[in-house]
C-alpha cells in the first residue's frame, strides 16, 4: 500500500508540473514568433523605403530630360535584333529620300599652291526608317551617340574631289543619333574636310574664286536613295564670325544636281559653293608699289647730264637689280602656273620701263660720242693739250663742256701757274681768285650748261616715258577692277 501511494503521488506531481509549464512555454514561444515577425517587417519596410527611393529617382531623371534613356535598354525598345539593318529602309521599292542641312562652322584655310580649301561643319541627315519606330505616349525622342551607328542602316554619304577628311573625336566621336516614334532619323556629326578647288589665276591678285563642296551617295544610285537639300537654300547656314586673311567671303549657296558614272548609273549630288574674292592690299603694299617706285625712280636718270657717266650708269642698273628682286619675291609665294597672270603682266611691264630707261641713256651716250667726235674733226680742235684740260675739267665737276659752254678753261692753267709760283716762294700769299671766280661763273650757268649738254632722246623721255606708264595703268587697272 505504501508503495502504491508513492507511485500515485510522483504521478500526480508530474501531471501537475506539465500542466503548469505549458502555459509559460506557449507565451515564450509566442513572444519569440511575435519578434521575428517584427524583425521580418522592418526589414521588408527597408527594402521598401529603398525601391521606392530608386523609383522616385528614376522618374526624377526621366523629368530631367525625357529624350534620353537607359543604355541597356534601347536594344529592346527598338528591336534592333529582330531586323536586318544591312538593306535600306524599304528595300526594293521606291528610293529613300534622305534630308541634307549643312551648319557651316569654319574655313581653315585656302591654299592657292595646292589648289584646296579646309572646312569644318556639320552634317545632318533626315530619313524615316519604320523598323526603328517605338511606341511612346508622349511623343518623345530617344538621343544615342555614336555606339549605335554600327548596328543600324545610315546614309552612306562621301565628299567628292576630298583630299583629306576626319570626323573630330574630342572627347569622344562627336556624332549624334536622335530616334523619334513614328522612325525619323536625325544623324550628326562634326567633320573637317580637305578637298580640291579649281582655281583660275589669271587675273591673280585681282582675282574673284568659286569653290564647291560636293556631297554623294557611294553606293545608292538615285533608283534606291534620293538626297536632297531639306529646306531648299535654307538648309545652308553659316556662322556669323567667318573671316579668311586673303578673302572675303562673298556668297554662300545649295544646289543640287545629277552626277553619271558609266558602270553605276546615276547619283543625287549636292553642292555647298562659295565665292571668294582676295584682298587686294597686301600685294600693293608688297608687289605694286614698289613697282611703282622703281619705274618712276628710273626716270631720274633723264634729268641727270649725260656725260655724268657713272650716276646714270648706277642709277639703272640699280633699279633693273631691284625690279628683278620684286619680281622674284613676288613669283615665290604665287602658284606655279603655265600662264600669264595679271601681277606678272604689271611686274614684267615695269620691268621694261626700267630696262628701256638704260637702253636710253646706251643710245644718248653713243650718239652724244658721235656728235661731239664730228664737231671736233669740223672745229679743228683735236689736240692734245685740249683734251688735257678736258679731261682735267670733267673729272673736276662730273661734265664734260665744250667750247661753246661759257666756262673759260684758262683760269686752270693761270692757278696751276700760280701754284708752282707760290710753291717756290712761300711767303706770296695764295690767292683764291681764280678758283672763286670759276665757282660764281659755275653758279651762274649750271642751268644753262644743262640744257645746252642735253640730248633730245632726254627731252622727248621726260614727257614719253611717264605718259606711256600712265596709260598703261589706266588700262591695266580699268580691265582688271
Amino acid at each position: 500500500m505504501v508503495l502504491r501511494l508513492l507511485l500515485f503521488t510522483g504521478l500526480w506531481l508530474t501531471v501537475v508540473f506539465n500542466v503548469l509549464a505549458v502555459p509559460g512555454a506557449k507565451k515564450q514561444e509566442q513572444q519569440c514568433s511575435s519578434a521575428r515577425k517584427q524583425t521580418r517587417k522592418e526589414s521588408n519596410l527597408r527594402n521598401h523605403k529603398n525601391n521606392c527611393y530608386h523609383t522616385l529617382w528614376e522618374i526624377k531623371m526621366k523629368k530631367k530630360d525625357s529624350t534620353k534613356v537607359w543604355p541597356f535598354k534601347y536594344d529592346q525598345l527598338l528591336h534592333i535584333e529582330d531586323h536586318d539593318f544591312a538593306m535600306r529602309p524599304g528595300f526594293g521599292g521606291a528610293p529613300v529620300p534622305v534630308g541634307i542641312d549643312v551648319q557651316i562652322e569654319s574655313i581653315d584655310s585656302i591654299s592657292e599652291v595646292d589648289m584646296d580649301f579646309t572646312m569644318t561643319f556639320y552634317l545632318r541627315h533626315y530619313w524615316k526608317d519604320e523598323r526603328l519606330s517605338f511606341p511612346s505616349t508622349r511623343n518623345k525622342s530617344m538621343t544615342f551617340d555614336g555606339r549605335l551607328i554600327q548596328k543600324i542602316w545610315v546614309p552612306d554619304v562621301f565628299f567628292v574631289h576630298s583630299k583629306r577628311s576626319f570626323i573630330h573625336d574630342t572627347t569622344v566621336e562627336n556624332i549624334m543619333l536622335r530616334v523619334y516614334p513614328d522612325g525619323n532619323v536625325l544623324f550628326s556629326l562634326r567633320i573637317t574636310v580637305s578637298a580640291m578647288c579649281f582655281m583660275d589665276f589669271s587675273r591673280f591678285p585681282l582675282d574673284t574664286q568659286n569653290c564647291s563642296l560636293e556631297l554623294e551617295s557611294y553606293a545608292y544610285n538615285e533608283e534606291d536613295l534620293m538626297l536632297y537639300w531639306k529646306n531648299g537654300n535654307k538648309s545652308l547656314n553659316t556662322d556669323e564670325h567667318i573671316s579668311l586673311s586673303q578673302f572675303l567671303i562673298e556668297e554662300f549657296s545649295a544646289s543640287s544636281g545629277l552626277a553619271f558614272y558609266s558602270s553605276t548609273g546615276w547619283y543625287n549630288r549636292l553642292f555647298i559653293n562659295f565665292v571668294l574674292r582676295r584682298h587686294i592690299f597686301f600685294f600693293v603694299l608688297q608687289s605694286y608699289f614698289p613697282a611703282m617706285l622703281m619705274v618712276m625712280l628710273s626716270w631720274v636718270s633723264f634729268w641727270i647730264d649725260r656725260r655724268a657717266v657713272p650716276a646714270r650708269v648706277s642709277l639703272g642698273i640699280t633699279t633693273v637689280l631691284t625690279m628683278s628682286t620684286v619680281i622674284t619675291g613676288a613669283s615665290a609665294s604665287m602658284p606655279q602656273v603655265s600662264y600669264i597672270k595679271a601681277v606678272d603682266i604689271y611686274l614684267w611691264v615695269s620691268f621694261l620701263f626700267v630696262f628701256l630707261s638704260v637702253i636710253e641713256y646706251a643710245a644718248v651716250n653713243y650718239l652724244t660720242t658721235v656728235e661731239e667726235r664730228k664737231q671736233f674733226k669740223k672745229r679743228g680742235k683735236i689736240s692734245g693739250i685740249y683734251n688735257i684740260e678736258a679731261v682735267q675739267a670733267m673729272a673736276f665737276d662730273g661734265c664734260y663742256h665744250d667750247s661753246e659752254t661759257d666756262i673759260d678753261l684758262t683760269p686752270f692753267s693761270i692757278h696751276s701757274e700760280e701754284y708752282s709760283v707760290n710753291s717756290k716762294n712761300p711767303s706770296i700769299p695764295n690767292t683764291d681768285s681764280a678758283q672763286l671766280k670759276r665757282k660764281k661763273s659755275l653758279r651762274g650757268h649750271v642751268g644753262r650748261i644743262i640744257l645746252k649738254n642735253n640730248h633730245v632722246i632726254d627731252t622727248y623721255s621726260r614727257i614719253v616715258f611717264p605718259a606711256m606708264f600712265i596709260v598703261f595703268n589706266f588700262f591695266y587697272w580699268g580691265f582688271y577692277v
